[in-house]
This record gives structure tokens, C-alpha cells and sequence, in this order.
């Protein structure tokens, strides 16, 4: 029986990393949409299927959901996050709400009938940052803690069609949304002195737990919220 593994926001950083990882798996078919109207340079075109997807757009989303025959594993990964102040604005605040929370419902609600055929399961993209604050991105900080109580009452809803529905919370991961923080000496080293394992994540670091998410091994795992962060979460 050959799966099919859905990563949206899966052409660069985590999202790609997971979606690579499950086309290690046998008997996967693995699709990884992105906003790109087209494959980015380094998207491992060998190995994955590449559909362009915007998840702000309602009509978009149920249209690339229609198009599948079977679905077992959804991973929702596509986000955004907005620096120098725009997020204290309402329109800056509403835009990271619209991609990275309302974004994730579109996909799961879309989702559902084929995922409730199988028994399939989601996995959502959490934060450190579902857990507490951060004082220069409101509005990341609320669609993570958002995505937390999401991903907890799906898992409570779904549960009765055999849907499960889980969380990743990733910490301090090298991608391109973290890149101007890494590259900042202080600010890097601030990071590393509270995280117990004293680096920075990968985006591979977050294969494993997905790939675990995703497996009969967690069979009764639903409603969880994963931290993959180094242990900075813990202190």
C-alpha cells in the first residue's frame, strides 16, 4: 500500500527537511506545496512531488485537496513571521494569523474527509513560542499558541473517525526565517547559553519526530505538542 504524505510549506527549511525524510520511507508518495509558482532552486525534484499552494486562499486550498485520491498524512509547515514592528500593527497582526493559524485550519478542515477514509493523521507546526511569549513578535507568538489549542481540540474532535492529530514545537532551528537572528553574535550566543544542548537546531532534527508522529508506533499518541528545541523550553 503506498501512502500519501501531504507537507504543506514544504520547499525550504523545516517543511522541506520533513518531506525529504518521508521520501525515505518505502511505499510513499510525497507531495510538498509552497507559495513558489514553481520549484525553488534546491527543492529535491527527484525525489518529491512539487505543488504550488497558497494556504490564504480558501478556494485554492479545497481545489488542491479535491485533486487527491487518498491522503494519510497531512504535516502543515507553511508560515510566516514579520519583523521590525509590523506585527504591532493590525494589518501586519492579521496577515501572520491568516497564514500560520488560519492557514493550518484550511488545510485540516480540507483535509478531513480523505484523512477520516484511512485513519490518517495530522501533524501540525507548533513553537517554543506556543508555550510562552516573545516580546518582538506578537502575532507569530499568538498563531503558535493558537495552533497549540488547534491541534489539542481537533485531536478531541477527530478522534471518533480515527484522525490524529499532533504537534511539533520546533525551538531555535536554522531556516530563513531565523537567519538574521543567528547571524547576530549576541542574540546567537544568548540562544545557545539557554539551550541545554548548547547549539542551534537543524531542520533534519525535526524528521525523526515527524516520521514518529506519523507511524503506527504512535498509534496512540493524539493531542501532543512536541517540543524539538534543545531543551530551551525547560528552563
Amino acid at each position: 500500500m503506498t501512502r500519501t504524505i501531504v507537507i504543506i510549506g514544504g520547499s525550504s527549511g523545516i517543511g522541506h527537511a520533513i518531506a525529504c525524510g518521508f521520501t525515505r520511507q518505502e511505499n510513499s508518495h510525497v507531495i510538498a506545496t509552497g507559495i513558489e509558482a514553481s520549484a525553488p532552486e534546491g527543492f529535491a525534484g527527484d525525489l518529491l512531488e512539487f505543488q504550488s499552494l497558497d494556504v490564504g486562499n480558501t478556494a485554492a486550498v479545497k481545489a488542491f485537496f479535491s485533486t487527491l485520491d487518498r491522503l494519510d498524512v497531512l504535516v502543515n509547515c507553511a508560515g510566516i513571521i514579520r519583523r521590525n514592528g509590523e506585527e504591532f500593527t493590525a494589518s501586519g497582526f492579521e496577515q501572520v494569523i491568516d497564514i500560520n493559524l488560519n492557514g493550518t485550519l484550511r488545510c485540516c478542515e480540507a483535509a478531513k474527509p480523505l484523512l477520516a477514509r484511512n485513519g490518517g493523521c495530522i501533524i501540525n507546526t507548533a513553537s517554543m513560542l506556543t508555550f510562552f511569549g516573545s516580546a518582538f513578535s506578537p502575532a507569530y507568538s499568538a498563531s503558535k499558541g493558537g495552533i497549540g489549542q488547534l491541534t489539542r481540540s481537533l485531536a478531541s474532535a477527530w478522534a471518533s473517525e480515527n484522525i490524529r492529530v499532533n504537534a511539533i514545537a520546533p525551538g531555535w532551528i536554522k531556516t530563513d526565517l531565523t537567519a538574521a537572528l543567528e547571524k547576530n553574535t549576541e542574540r546567537s550566543a544568548q540562544i545557545i547559553a539557554r539551550t541545554p544542548m548548547q547549539r542551534w537546531g537543524n531542520p533534519d532534527d525535526l524528521v525523526g519526530p515527524a516520521l514518529f508522529l506519523a507511524s503506527d508506533a504512535a498509534g496512540f499518541v493524539t493531542g501532543a505538542l512536541l517540543p524539538v528545541d534543545g531543551g530551551y523550553s525547560a528552563n
